[in-house]
């Protein structure tokens, strides 16, 4: 395994010269901004199979901001350097924090965003007038309650983005990611997946059937350890937003 120091410097140079850079993040970029994973050593998964109640939030919901994870993607997009942003997480942090949404794919929803099941249409839940207290979750599998808003384009049933386990992945979203991955990508990185949920973690396996370099950064093992080009168990902010330092440094931005 490579020192730290190596694998930021490594991955930088290696951003410059690729053509086609995939980021794909789970829930560990965004622990750094209180909220808990799944299979960390305290996730929530981890506790529930311990028999567990589900850890807490470190900082009250209201509260959560983006970290410098979350600014060190949009900062190596605005040098031009990634072309494609593939996440599992649905805590919206990276709309949020001003990354593209044309280069985005939340391929497990956002808890922001409703979508109509008739046009597949995508609305902010405050715009079309969802309120959680009265209109329930609005899950795919929840009873649809009276006067719940319709889609404004069609009239058609609106429901939450958030994608449940057996729910359908968004096919835009899963088309775009599966497009990059197996077409585009010459260097993939992960940033906090332990790369277990399928079908989002099959596209590293995509993007390294292509020939793409692969770096994972997470602190527990993932299934595609082995195949890494580089493998970074240490915290995300040790990691990333250094490296992009360094490619500002190496690109003469600074």
């Amino acid at each position: 395994m490579d020192s730290l120091a190596d694998a930021i410097e490594t991955t930088a140079r290696w951003i410059i010269h690729c053509n086609h850079v995939i980021i794909f993040t789970g829930a560990g970029i965004s622990t750094a901004s209180g909220i808990p994973d799944f299979r960390g050593p305290d996730g929530v998964w981890t506790r529930r199979d311990k028999g567990l109640p589900p850890p807490a939030y470190k900082v009250a919901v209201d509260e959560v901001r983006l970290n410098a994870g979350h600014m060190a993607i949009v900062e190596l997009e605005r040098m031009g350097k990634v072309q494609f942003l593939i996440s599992q997480n649905v805590d919206g942090l990276h709309m949020e924090s001003g990354f593209p949404a044309g280069k985005l794919a939340e391929l497990h929803g956002n808890k922001h965003l409703a979508r109509c099941l008739a046009c597949d249409a995508v609305f902010k839940k405050v715009d079309v007038g969802w309120n959680e207290l009265v209109h329930g979750n609005g899950y795919r599998t929840d009873p649809e309650r009276p006067n719940q808003p319709r889609c404004p384009s069609c009239g058609g049933r609106i429901i939450s983005s958030i994608v449940n386990f057996k729910d359908p992945l968004p096919e835009k979203d899963l088309a775009e990611s599966m497009r990059h991955s197996q077409q585009l990508c010459d260097l993939f990185i992960v940033l906090g997946s332990s790369l277990v949920v399928n079908p989002a973690a099959r596209m590293v396996l995509f993007a390294k059937r292509r020939g793409a370099k692969l770096v994972i950064n997470n602190k527990g093992e993932t299934p595609y350890d082995e195949v890494a080009d580089i493998l970074v168990p240490q915290p995300i902010n040790d990691f990333f937003p250094p490296v992009v330092s360094r490619v500002r440094e190496l690109l003469g931005r600074t």
